[in-house]
């Protein structure tokens, strides 16, 4: 008795699920369906479509990302900083970055925001639009040269293989972004950070351009002893 109840009552809830589908490929009518068929057919169709519709979209909406850029990073300052307005103090954070790829390419940012993940991101953004190429050779600079930018004063010279970077303070960082490996720096001036990071900039910018010239090699021809 209890299977037949069961067995009845089974039978009723497939009469209640059977229900007529359109079948998305053909357009006919199909009625006799599991009750399983239906519910994934029911469920799983509009989500493909759906799912088809949304990648289109954003297929021809999407802007195409370039490669990624291999720039490093450094902060050479971070300080918090104030304005007196009318209604009180405002507090911001001034972020100062360096970065480079270590192959010659190298940038500054100075920017403000009201947390320091803020002033940092817009820094970096700064520095990439002022990017700065320095003609190495042989891993150091072309020529000796001396900058001065307001209080700041800066000396850079070349230096031999294996000497190394002989810098202090922003100086250093911003030429080991820069990739250059041999270099002798003196800091004449003050000791901020900024105005030095900033004038080792402007020496960067003003280096010539090197240009590789080749040498002509000259037989010389051995001279004619005098005869006495």
């Amino acid at each position: 008795m209890e299977q037949n109840i069961k067995q009845i009552k089974d039978s009723e809830k497939q009469e209640e699920l059977e229900k007529e589908v359109i079948d998305v490929q053909t357009g006919r009518l199909e009625v006799e369906i599991k009750p399983a068929e239906v519910v994934e057919e029911i469920v799983e169709a509009p989500k493909k479509t759906f799912a088809k519709r949304k990648f289109e979209r954003n297929k021809r909406g999407r802007r195409e990302e370039g490669p990624a850029d291999d720039f490093e990073q450094k902060i050479i300052d971070l300080a918090r900083v104030t304005r007196v307005t009318k209604g009180g103090k405002r507090l911001r954070f001034r972020a100062c970055v360096a970065i480079g790829d270590r192959n010659g390419q190298v940038g500054l940012g100075l920017a403000k925001g009201q947390d320091v993940t803020m002033a940092i991101s817009k820094a970096v953004v700064q520095a990439k639009k002022s990017l700065v190429t320095i003609p190495i050779v042989n891993g150091t600079i072309p020529h000796e040269i001396t900058e001065k930018f307001k209080a700041a004063k800066i000396l850079l010279k070349p230096a031999k293989v294996g000497k190394g970077v002989i810098a202090g303070g922003s100086v250093r960082i911003i030429l080991q972004l820069g990739g250059v490996s041999n270099i002798v720096a003196k800091i004449l001036g003050n000791n901020n950070k900024l105005t030095n990071a900033l004038v080792t900039i402007s020496a960067l910018k003003k280096f010539k351009k090197v240009v590789a010239s080749t040498k002509k090699s000259v037989d010389h021809k051995p001279k004619a002893e005098k005869s006495e």
